[in-house]
């Protein structure tokens, strides 16, 4: 089970691996947001999980693959904070793009912008990070990208990037799986594989 937000970034990336180290292994891959996929995980019916910390359950394991830090993404005009890097109080005060409720993302986003207008009325909300991107790249607000999402996002839309002051918001992308699986060895191996696919440097960032 993968988050969505980190799907469509990471499984490019080291399921070429897999496959090459792998041949006969068959894996069953489901993309869901990280409640459906921990109940999925608590019952049974998924065996491992490729999400963003917190977990928050005593029976399930986490192995920590990277911290995955997060940028801001304005519209390629902005002259927004293109001297100084971002702090909550120095956050422009445009439109906000965020994911729909129920995404990680979301929560880590509005838990560094508290300083910033609660006002449902100035948020406006979209199914992936994908559409965010278009909405920004377009000049309708500003929203959170992490790095993992950068090279592919980048690629395809037009916006611009500023980092945020030390200490830098971001996730830590983990495996979770049962306590009581005896499975570990092989979902440390996939842990290893997954390490090595993100090796690869992404494109140089502004900021």
């Amino acid at each position: 089970g993968i988050i969505p937000t980190v799907a469509p970034y990471m499984l490019p990336r080291f399921l070429p691996l897999v496959r090459n180290e792998y041949p006969d292994l068959r894996l069953n891959i489901r993309e869901a947001q990280t409640k459906t996929l921990m109940d999925s995980l608590r019952s049974g019916a998924l065996d491992l999980l490729l999400i963003a910390l917190p977990a928050g359950d005593a029976d399930i394991h986490t192995h920590q693959l990277r911290a995955d830090t997060f940028y801001l993404a304005l519209p390629p005009q902005s002259e927004a904070g293109k001297k100084v890097r971002i702090t909550p109080a120095t956050l422009p005060h445009e439109q906000l793009l965020l994911l729909e409720e129920g995404h990680c993302l979301r929560d880590q986003a509005l838990s560094f912008c508290q300083t910033y207008p609660q006002d449902q009325a100035q948020i406006i909300t979209a199914a992936s990070l994908s559409t965010l991107m278009q909405l920004v790249s377009n000049g309708l607000g500003i929203t959170f990208i992490p790095e993992i999402a950068i090279e592919q996002e980048t690629a395809t839309h037009k916006i611009r990037l500023q980092r945020f002051s030390d200490p830098e918001p971001h996730r830590i992308i983990a495996l979770a799986w049962r306590k009581s699986s005896q499975r570990r060895q092989e979902y440390e191996i996939l842990a290893k594989i997954i390490d090595e696919s993100m090796m690869t440097p992404h494109k140089k960032m502004a900021g």
